[in-house]
């Protein structure tokens, strides 16, 4: 197995690439209404450019497990053949090339290029199915209960951060089987904000102090789930969440797995329980946290957020990537 000193240290660079890579593609179609389009680019943008990072890597949350077409599918192995006699390090890999696709076809803020790497078996491999999820900050630990009544949670976050519930700031996915969370939260007083996509960039924000983000609620998707949960375990956020088992043929997929109780609670430890962790988002377009992908005549300018759960880092990297010979103007950084 890979040293802490080998995935953090030699690796954190190439990743902070790879993701650059995706969103930089993925912006190139962005507001050109083709969500398929955006996925695709930033896909295939990745995909080449793990063609370069010396890793035997095992894509364990990624585009599905039956894609023949050129996508990083679960299961597939990724990073550069090694010469005669060489070993890379073996790398577990959680990815999402464009969290937000939508955003990114129509040029909504928080699109995203994403993943997450860790020594093998330190993230869950889970299936491609819906997730209910509890994330708030580093002063919520211990402090969520998934099966507690709404204003039950919310009064222990307020009461963690040492505020009222009336000054929360709760984000929920905009869709109609929130309707009845969003009474419940609109009734205990707190206040809401509605994204449309995007809860992945809406946890991290839940864990950063000064987002003006205090928790996000609700049911999104369980691989977007283990990927926040890695993001979380390096920002010592809090997570609780339960998967979505909710049809026979599901059950059975689940099982296959390996997962045994399709009803367990997890925590961020639970599902992203590695100890070598590796976490890097690349903005596309503006957000919260990063500004997206912004061309200029020679170039471009990319801004990623990069952590890493042992050596406790957090790291915001400003890239200017060059196209080209710049010209005579110069370069704009703007």
């Amino acid at each position: 197995m890979a040293n802490r000193n080998t995935i953090e240290r030699d690796l954190a660079g190439d990743i902070v690439q790879v993701v650059e890579e995706a969103a930089i593609a993925a912006a190139r179609t962005m507001g050109q209404g083709d969500r398929q389009a955006s996925d695709q680019a930033a896909v295939q943008a990745m995909r080449s450019a793990f063609e370069e990072v010396q890793i035997d890597g095992n894509i364990v949350i990624g585009e599905g497990e039956r894609d023949e077409a050129p996508m990083l599918y679960i299961g597939e192995r990724v990073g550069a053949t090694p010469p005669p006699g060489v070993e890379y390090p073996k790398v577990d890999i959680a990815v999402d090339p464009l969290e937000g696709t939508n955003l990114c076809a129509t040029g909504t803020a928080n699109s995203i290029a994403v993943l997450a790497a860790s020594e093998p078996g330190g993230l869950l491999h889970a299936p491609d199915c819906y997730m209910e999820k509890i994330i708030a900050g580093p002063a919520c630990r211990d402090a969520l209960d998934i099966d507690a009544p709404v204003k039950y949670n919310l009064k222990a976050i307020a009461h963690s951060l040492d505020r009222q519930v009336q000054d929360l700031v709760i984000m929920v996915l905009d869709r109609p089987r929130h309707a009845e969370l969003i009474k419940q939260i609109r009734a205990a007083g707190a206040r809401i904000r509605l994204i449309p996509d995007g809860d992945l960039s809406a946890g991290i924000a839940a864990a950063v102090r000064g987002a003006g983000v205090d928790a996000v609620m609700g049911i999104g998707g369980a691989p977007e789930g283990v990927i926040t949960a890695a993001a979380m375990r390096c920002l010592s956020g809090e997570m609780v969440a339960r998967l979505v088992v909710n049809t026979p043929e599901l059950e059975e997929r689940v099982e296959r797995m390996g997962i045994r109780d399709p009803k367990r609670i997890y925590t961020a430890r639970d599902l992203a329980p590695g100890q070598q962790i590796i976490f890097a988002a690349a903005g596309v377009t503006d957000g919260a946290l990063l500004h997206g992908v912004r061309f200029f005549g020679d170039g471009c300018r990319t801004h990623t957020l990069m952590m890493t759960y042992a050596s406790r880092k957090v790291r915001f990297v400003d890239t200017v990537h060059m196209f080209r010979e710049p010209g005579r103007r110069g370069v704009r950084l703007y």
